[in-house]
């Protein structure tokens, strides 16, 4: 063993290990002559990675003192161009392309995505891919949050990099070579792939497919709907089940989990073998050839032993069709691979589910570059997970605030809360509401009949959804609430664009479906002040339901000691700027953005009127018909889709005659295409909803083409 430490007068250095296998067996160096006062963040030397064997590279990285630290390194992971290069690595290998990735999330965990969940899955990701041969056969994912290290062997590193920026990996739900379905909101997987295991069938093809699911996503319907439809058509899939331990009711927390050791290790291998499996095959049909009702008694015997053997609920699957294989440790790479490549082998097995469990503190262990530690490990924090005391306030603070002081005037006020995790302050009026908070986890069609009939109990729910996830629970919001006018208080949260959350969680829809219902009231805040004031009308309202909606992030940083209790007039918008060329009236959030406009235009010469409207419906009347009749130009701005609250304004003003009376009308709306993740200020830029664009918009009425596209230079 040999080592050679190489040094200069930057203050980088590298440490040669000559019985390193991922050095090069001949060293060549080459000088390279840097400016003073060069700032290094991080230097990679990549050799090729055509040859496993030569696989190295050295990380240098400065510290405010000067010196450099050598960073983790990751050489396993560095050879993975696809999926094909793990097929002739060894099991020592595999593992320790495993800690590469979990190293690798570590670093990535700096930027504001969440990777929590995909630290469960890094070994069994490895195990699928050394199994299973992407992309000929078919893996699909459930949820996106588990689908990193699949990015990460699939091609896509240098992007997941740029994960929430623009021009970066913008979107996991596209569909490319190695993801034939993109993912949403979850519960997706098993459906989809029994599509295509049926579309498989029908072409007569022999590829594989693997739906891999998340236990999260299991206490919603479609999961079951899947499964039992799975069990009746019998064609071949491989469902595994991502066990996390995680349960968004404290007392499933709080029950036995599977247990895994020895004995059920051994269990799980015995089910998956082919030899266990056919000797299975072969009793049912001895046992159907003897009659006598063998046949049956003979199943309530397997079915009685694999479920003393199995964990608690296994036999569920049993019910619905699906051979059950597990549990299975999900970080011990040997036994999946082995449980796996039993499962991959049979060619007439019909559909499977494995029970893998999983823990998302799985660390890193100690190695020659050190311990990860957990708190690296888990994740970023981003404005509405953070302490309270380390972040700035947001909507949901004040509205956590308006409700508490509501709930201690009024001991009816409850709180269903759905979807998939919980902001912090939700944490807190969690904590301070105790018994009348309840977190139904992603079950939003329960959340709004549950919501219901607490209404009909007598009590005043507040349903708390994000925008983009009421959409899974529109069915139960139009017959079990706005049909029968039951005063349900939706509160969507995150609505409009989210930032690096991209498409999949955008509440870009809620105005224009929530608002086209007979019964329903639309309000939108356009600051924290307003928000509190429309918890206290949508607590007084109990004639008919109501849905209240504010945007993700901070606030608009009024002065919070103004808050009174005082609810506003349904169906009554406010005047906030008056002039006299063009009349700019905004709904929601973008009500800021209509004053910006109004800075720059004034300093143009140009005297606007900016109005808040507070509700799409019922709309203030009054407020439009005053603006059509004082002004030539009116420009509605909203952070929803096409169909909302312009089309409210404009079916308006055409039956009220306004239009024939001249009126020029614009709506600015979201574009009819879907925004991919990037920072807020450049969605909102590739939206046309800054400032400037609202204010450009106003210069073209006003045949001021020129000035507006310099403002937009």
């Amino acid at each position: 063993m040999a080592a050679a430490p190489c040094r200069n007068s930057f203050g980088i250095s590298a440490n040669l290990d000559g019985s390193s296998r991922f050095l090069y067996r001949k060293l060549e160096f080459s000088a390279v002559n840097f400016p003073p006062n060069v700032e290094f963040s991080r230097l990679g030397f990549y050799p090729s990675l055509m040859c496993k064997e030569y696989g190295g590279h050295v990380h240098c990285s400065s510290n405010t003192d000067g010196q450099t630290n050598e960073e983790v390194l990751t050489p396993v992971l560095d050879m993975i161009d696809n999926p094909m290069n793990l097929k002739n690595l060894s099991l020592k290998e595999l593992k320790q392309l495993a800690d590469d990735i979990r190293t690798e999330l570590s670093i990535l965990s700096k930027t504001n995505k969440s990777f929590r969940p995909s630290l469960s899955a890094v070994e069994l990701t490895v195990a699928i891919h050394h199994v299973f041969n992407a992309p000929v056969d078919k893996i699909v994912w459930d949820i996106e949050d588990q689908t990193y290290p699949h990015q990460l062997l699939t091609g896509r590193r240098a992007r997941l990099n740029k994960s929430g920026q623009t021009n970066g990996l913008s979107s996991y739900a596209c569909r490319n070579e190695y993801d034939p379905f993109g993912t949403g909101h979850g519960c997706s997987s098993i459906s989809s792939g029994l599509g295509m295991a049926v579309a498989r069938d029908i072409k007569g093809k022999k590829d594989r497919i693997v739906s891999v699911i998340s236990n999260e996503t299991t206490m919603a319907g479609q999961v079951y709907e899947a499964m039992s439809n799975a069990g009746y058509l019998d064609s071949n899939l491989v469902v595994i089940l991502n066990d996390r331990h995680h349960a968004s009711n404290p007392k499933l927390d709080q029950a036995p989990k599977a247990s895994i050791n020895a004995v059920s290790s051994t269990l799980s291998k015995l089910q998956s073998s082919q030899f266990f499996r056919k000797f299975r095959e072969v009793a049912k049909v001895l046992t159907k050839r003897i009659g006598r009702g063998m046949h049956e008694w003979a199943a309530k015997i397997d079915e009685y032993a694999r479920g003393m053997v199995g964990p608690t609920g296994s036999t569920l699957f049993e019910e619905l069709g699906l051979y059950y294989i597990g549990p299975v440790d999900g970080h011990n790479i040997e036994d999946l691979l082995c449980v796996l490549h039993e499962v991959a082998s049979l060619d007439s097995m019909g559909p499977v589910l494995v029970h893998v469990v999983t823990k998302e503190e799985y660390a890193v262990e100690d190695n020659q570059t050190g311990k990860v530690s957990k708190d690296v490990i888990e994740g970023p924090f981003t404005i509405e997970s953070g302490p309270i005391r380390s972040r700035p306030l947001t909507y949901s603070d004040h509205f956590v605030n308006a409700l508490i002081t509501e709930s201690e005037i009024d001991d009816d006020i409850v709180v269903v809360h759905a979807g998939m995790g919980m902001e912090t302050p939700f944490r807190a009026l969690k904590d301070k509401l105790g018994d009348r908070f309840f977190d139904v986890g992603i079950a939003e069609q329960h959340a709004v009949t549950f919501s219901a009939g607490l209404s009909c109990g007598g009590l005043k729910p507040f349903c708390v959804i994000p925008a983009s996830f009421l959409q899974r629970a529109y069915d139960q919001v139009v017959h079990d609430v706005d049909r029968q006018k039951i005063p349900v208080r939706f509160v969507l949260t995150s609505a409009g664009l989210v930032g690096s959350d991209g498409a999949a969680h955008s509440g870009a829809f809620d105005i224009t479906f929530m608002s086209c219902l007979p019964n329903m009231i639309v309000m939108a805040p356009s600051d924290e002040i307003e928000l509190a004031r429309m918890v206290s009308t949508a607590a007084d309202i109990e004639d008919r339901p109501v849905c209240l909606r504010y945007p993700r992030g901070a606030i608009a940083s009024l002065d919070p000691s103004l808050y009174l209790r005082e609810p506003i007039e349904v169906g009554r918008g406010r005047l906030l700027l008056e002039g006299k060329d063009i009349a700019l009236l905004g709904f929601g959030s973008m009500v800021h953005n209509c004053l910006r406009a109004h800075a720059v235009l004034a300093h143009m010469g140009i005297d606007i009127t900016v109005a808040d409207a507070r509700f799409c419906k019922p709309l203030d009347m009054k407020l439009v018909r005053m603006l059509c009749k004082n002004h030539k130009f009116l420009i509605t701005v909203e952070e929803g889709s096409i169909g909302g609250f312009g089309a409210h304004v404009a079916q308006f003003i055409s039956l009220d005659g306004l239009l024939d009376a001249g009126i020029k009308w614009r709506p600015i709306t979201l574009p009819d295409n879907y925004i991919e993740a990037a920072q807020p200020n450049e969605q909102l830029a590739a939206a046309g909803l800054t400032g400037n664009h609202i204010a450009a918009t106003a210069l073209n009425l006003l045949g001021r083409t020129r000035d507006a596209l310099l403002l937009m230079c």
